[in-house]
């Protein structure tokens, strides 16, 4: 594959905006591995190669496992997710694909029964910056280097 563009270089400051709102998200209340599992199943519902690789590393280093990071695109059927991560899965699958029904109200009780309106409001945040990184790097086709 072929990279068809680099944003980043033609838009400088908006990867300034985007490192320090990644910034401001690493001071949140949500547990780390719990926002890279959230990383991980939006970039695979978007399909974002750069991402799925970027945070599946992350996500090792942090302490997340091989087999619990083989099963998040079937982590409604797992044995291997808390009621708690499950909640947020499925906000996250509701909120990146939001065009098909909108966020349920159900998921949002469901979501209350685990964290403060603080932490939603925090996860939100979390969920729309990587799927704006995901379709960022899927439409110019950005591949991944390490870091």
């Amino acid at each position: 594959m072929k990279e068809r563009l680099n944003i980043y270089e033609n838009a400088p400051k908006a990867l300034e905006i985007l490192i320090e709102m990644e910034k401001y998200i690493s001071t949140f209340d949500i547990n780390i591995k719990l926002r890279e599992l959230i990383k991980i199943r939006a970039s695979q519902i978007n399909k974002c190669a750069y991402c799925l690789e970027m945070h599946t590393i992350d996500a090792k280093k942090y302490g997340e496992t091989e087999q619990r990071l083989n099963a998040i695109a079937a982590w409604e059927e797992s044995p291997y997710f808390t009621d708690e991560e499950r909640a947020a899965l499925a906000f996250t699958e509701e909120v990146t694909r939001i065009s098909e029904h909108g966020v349920k109200q159900n998921t949002f009780e469901n979501l209350k029964k685990y964290f403060s309106e603080k932490q939603i409001a925090q996860m939100i945040i979390v969920i729309n910056q990587i799927n704006f990184w995901n379709r960022n790097a899927v439409t110019a086709k950005t591949l991944y280097k390490g870091h």
